[in-house]
């Protein structure tokens, strides 16, 4: 049977700890340090959803303002976005508004949209409520979760979900356009059978 692929593009500002939830889900592992992302890195997992294997192609994406030129490359493509904010910082939340606007101006073909608020461990300093974040996720026809990828809450939920998504929106055939763009920055690849890449990969 054909694996069906996926590309799905993180987004965020730097420090919501958009490399940390996707390390949780495809390495089932927790950095406590991690440095700022340049460019895009790729991570790939395998999973099957109502028999059918599924290939995500997840690309973490940096947060800093000088990279968004580059990261805006990455959006050619595209399946599925989770766009990730830290439930400590309301301007996190507020550019939430940002990033998906942009990426609705790049991307016109149908894609899954997912809003996730991170570091919900850190309750006493929450700024950012539940309620508000799922009504504008609702607003813009986006899911909605949260969890903490420091304490493995709620992170594979996520994915499960949103693999399940694409499974109703694409059914057994994926149609995004195949496209090969050659990267200025490495891209490093995880995934079981899967050999890491750079220059010219494709997504």
């Amino acid at each position: 049977m054909q694996t069906i692929r996926h590309k799905v593009i993180v987004l965020g500002n730097q420090g919501v700890g958009k490399t940390s939830i996707i390390t949780r889900y495809v390495q089932k592992s927790y950095l406590n340090n991690t440095t700022p992302t340049v460019g895009g890195s790729l991570f790939v997992h395998r999973l099957v959803v109502d028999n059918f294997p599924i290939k995500l192609e997840v690309w973490d994406t940096a947060g800093q303002e000088r990279y968004r030129s580059v990261v805006s490359m990455f959006y050619r493509g595209t399946n599925a976005a989770i766009i990730v904010f830290d439930v400590t910082s309301q301007q996190t939340f507020e550019s939430v508004q940002e990033w998906v606007a942009e990426l609705k101006t790049i991307v016109e073909s149908p894609m899954v949209l997912c809003v996730v608020g991170n570091k919900i461990d850190l309750r006493e300093n929450r700024q950012v409520t539940r309620d508000e974040a799922y009504q504008y996720a609702r607003s813009i026809g986006a899911s909605y979760h949260e969890c903490s990828a420091m304490q493995d809450q709620g992170v594979e939920v996520i994915f499960d979900n949103l693999a399940r998504a694409l499974q109703r929106l694409f059914g057994n055939n994926c149609t995004r356009n195949e496209e090969t763009v050659n990267l200025s920055i490495n891209s490093t690849v995880y995934g079981r059978g899967v050999k890491p890449k750079c220059c010219g990969v494709s997504i």
